[in-house]
């Protein structure tokens, strides 16, 4: 498994060199909704912790971190995208270990996309009923932590988009690594091709039309128009991350310690294959994993210029998480918030339930 593993990122790696970093082809492609985060606890860090996420939520981000999972994790989220706009994202998904260094994950994303007037060219102010798009994604992880040092993983995605009586359906491959060194386990590195796939092309009655053809006879014709194919939002993300550790020394285990005070700082790089790359630094306090404060910045080409600036994000983001244990080391449970800020709308608000056993 990990020749696999390690085969397949490196050929989905170069398949994305072929393509990465390139402005010119932004817009080109579709299902935008895939990188679209709406998990509570990574989005503080503006999905950047590519380095050191952990848990379920590195679905999203790099899914070897889902290696780090000890038994089972269950997490729901919903998010605001956007607020103003009339967007929300659900996420949930539950994660399970086995054979001590293995991980499968389920998870499944929704886009609310709300009601939409429908128009034709004959109406085109409507008042002849209304539809609901339908936006889903469900990926199947899996995840294993090699040694104490090295993970890896590999996500298959469904990914289905219907417009009324349009559809458009594709797969995805998500594959990552992470390796963690240092005296304290406090240094790690992170590599994660994500949306590598399918092309997706819409398909349905909306693309057909009936007109009444007059010669000898009248009689009804019906033509299919074609819609193009478009690729997969393609990405690569590779991070840094260092963990700071303060406070008094306790043996919790011979042989291994533990402090009260943890500061992670981190940096990424992500390369777009269809627009501007981001890159961008985060910071997070924690005190004794039970309070995590944590913030970030994200740099785009332009970002600081009104004219020049493609993204509604304005680069800050943050967050919070509280995770106690609901008894002396049993399960815990931990609620998450976050918020990304953008010009215009009132900001991306997400808050979320994690619960581990």
């Amino acid at each position: 498994m990990k020749k696999i593993l390690t085969i397949t990122l490196a050929v989905l790696t170069f398949s994305n060199c072929t393509f990465a970093g390139n402005p010119d082809r932004r817009g080109e492609a579709g299902a935008y909704e895939l990188l679209m985060n709406g998990w509570a606890r990574s989005s503080g860090f503006w999905s950047m912790n590519s380095a050191s996420v952990k848990g379920l939520e590195s679905e999203r981000i790099n899914v070897a971190g889902l290696a780090f999972t000890k038994k089972t994790e269950i997490a729901a989220a919903y998010t605001l995208w956007m607020q103003g706009s009339g967007v929300g994202i659900a996420h949930a998904g539950v994660a399970q270990a086995f054979k001590e260094t293995n991980v499968v994950a389920l998870t499944i994303q929704a886009l609310n996309l709300g009601t939409i007037e429908r128009t034709t060219t004959q109406n085109p102010e409507g008042g002849i009923g209304t539809y609901r798009p339908t936006f889903l994604n469900i990926g199947l992880s899996y995840s294993k932590l090699f040694s104490n040092s090295i993970a890896g993983g590999v996500t298959f995605r469904m990914v289905n988009e219907s417009l009324g009586n349009l559809n458009a359906f594709g797969f995805a491959i998500d594959a990552g690594l992470q390796y963690v060194t240092g005296p304290k386990d406090n240094i790690h590195f992170g590599v994660a091709l994500r949306n590598v796939g399918t092309p997706m092309k819409f398909k349905g009655d909306a693309l057909s039309n009936s007109v009444e053809v007059i010669s000898t006879s009248t009689y009804q014709l019906t033509t299919s128009n074609r819609s193009n194919k478009f690729e997969l939002p393609t990405q690569l993300n590779i991070g840094i991350a260092y963990d700071f550790w303060a406070g008094k020394k306790k043996e919790v285990q011979p042989k291994i310690f533990k402090q009260d005070y943890r500061v992670t700082a981190l940096a990424n790089f992500t390369s777009n294959a269809f627009g501007y790359d981001h890159y961008g630094v985060g910071l997070e306090f924690s005190w004794k994993e039970m309070l995590m404060l944590r913030a970030a910045y994200r740099f785009e080409t332009g970002q600081f210029k009104k004219d020049s600036r493609l993204n509604a994000f304005t680069g800050l983001s943050a967050g919070l998480t509280f995770d106690a244990p609901l008894k002396k080391d049993g399960p815990r449970l931990g609620i998450d918030y976050s918020f990304r800020a953008t010009q215009p709308f009132a900001g991306t608000h997400s808050i979320g339930l994690h619960f581990n056993l």
